[in-house]
C-alpha cells in the first residue's frame, strides 16, 4: 500500500512538473510568435515533453492557449476557480463599500497586468482566437456578475440600477481593452488605474444619481 502511494504520488508530481513546463513554453512562444505560428510540435519540444501528452492534456492549440491564460488569471498553478480563492473571499469580505470596490479594483488590475501580452496575442484575427475570446468574456461576465449580485445582496447597489445592467457596466468598466488602453497606449501607471477604477465603479454602482 504504501509504494502504491508513493507510485501515485511521483505520477502526480510528474504530471504537474510537465504540465507547468508545457504551459512555460507555451507561454514563451505565444508572446514570441504569436497564436498562428504556435504549434504543439515546437511547444512540445520547448517544453521536453510529446506532442501525445499536450494533446492528452490540453486537446488542442486552443486548448493550451485556455490553460496558459487561466494560469494568468490566476497567478499560480492550482486548479482552483477564481471565485474560490482566499483573496476573493477578502474582499467579500470588507464591509467598508468604498475599500471593498478599491480592493476589487486591485484585484482586476493584477489579473490583468498578469495577462500582460496574453492581451495582445487575444486580438489575433484566427476563428479559433475569436471563440477563446467569447469564452474568456463569457467567464469573465459570470464573475463580474457574483461581484455585482454581492454588491446587491450587502445593500450596496443603487436601489435605481438593474443588477443586469450593472453587471454589463461592470464588465465593459474591467476589460481588457480599456485596461490596456489606459495603462499601455495612454501610459497610466497600475496604480493610477485601480484608483480610477474605483471611483468610477463606486460612482457608476452605488452612488446617487
Amino acid at each position: 500500500m504504501t509504494s502504491r502511494t508513493y507510485d501515485a504520488a511521483g505520477r502526480r508530481a510528474a504530471a504537474a512538473y510537465n504540465r507547468r513546463a508545457v504551459l512555460d513554453a507555451g507561454l514563451e512562444l505565444l508572446l514570441r510568435d504569436g497564436y498562428q505560428a504556435t504549434t504543439i510540435r515546437a511547444v512540445a519540444e520547448r517544453a521536453g515533453v510529446s506532442p501525445e501528452l499536450i494533446y492528452k492534456t490540453f486537446k488542442n492549440k486552443q486548448g493550451l492557449m485556455k490553460g496558459v491564460y487561466d494560469r494568468a488569471v490566476a497567478g499560480d498553478d492550482l486548479q482552483v476557480a477564481v471565485g474560490a480563492r482566499p483573496e476573493i473571499a477578502a474582499i467579500w469580505a470588507l464591509r467598508d463599500p468604498g475599500e471593498k470596490l478599491l480592493a476589487y479594483a486591485a484585484f482586476v488590475a493584477g489579473v490583468m497586468h498578469r495577462l500582460g501580452g496574453l492581451l495582445a496575442v487575444l486580438t489575433e484575427a484566427d476563428p479559433e482566437i475569436a471563440e477563446l475570446r467569447a469564452t474568456t468574456d463569457a467567464e469573465r461576465l459570470t464573475g463580474v456578475g457574483a461581484f455585482v449580485a454581492h454588491l446587491a445582496e450587502q445593500g450596496v447597489l443603487r436601489a435605481d440600477l438593474p443588477v443586469g445592467r450593472a453587471t454589463d457596466a461592470c464588465w465593459a468598466l474591467t476589460s481588457p481593452q480599456l485596461f490596456a488602453q489606459l495603462t499601455g497606449a495612454r501610459g497610466w501607471p497600475q496604480d493610477v488605474y485601480v484608483g480610477w477604477l474605483a471611483g468610477v465603479l463606486e460612482a457608476s454602482l452605488t452612488a446617487d444619481c
